[in-house]
């Protein structure tokens, strides 16, 4: 793809988002980024940051704890243009204090402080995100 196949990559981002972040498509057009190639992004890219939060919500849904977990820490971000956009992040999720019942927003959530409580896990997660689509799915979750 050419860099004007990555605008239209870029212009689709921001047409289906609405509030796409401007970084993301400047590091995307200005990075040398191939389709294809995987390419490391900034942890505290706010479309990465979406991505962990997905990674977190799909491990509750799959989770049989009393407890939600939400991300902790994102210690290494890829991303990658195939089809959409190809999240891959190494990530730790922490245990809340917000009891799966309640359905409460992971925003609202503050981490275990009880000792016997705490937990946090390490994971790999591979996050499709297609813009034009409104879709994301998480069809690699490992965590341990």
């Amino acid at each position: 793809m050419r860099p004007a196949g990555v605008l239209l990559v870029c212009g689709l981002v921001l047409g289906a988002t609405g509030d796409p972040s401007q970084d993301f498509c400047s590091q995307i057009l200005n990075s040398g980024v191939k389709p294809g190639f995987p390419k490391t992004i900034k942890t505290n890219d706010p479309d990465v940051l979406r991505a962990a939060r997905h990674s977190a919500e799909s491990f509750n849904n799959c989770s049989n704890d009393a407890f939600l977990f939400r991300e902790s820490h994102i210690s290494r971000a890829l991303v990658q243009i195939v089809k959409g956009l190809k999240f891959m992040l190494d990530l730790d999720i922490s245990r809340t204090t917000c009891k799966k019942t309640r359905h409460s927003s992971l925003d609202d959530c503050s981490f275990q402080t009880n000792r016997t409580l705490k937990q946090t896990l390490s994971c790999y997660s591979e996050v499709w995100v297609i813009p034009w689509l409104q879709s994301f799915k998480v069809p690699v979750l490992r965590c341990h």
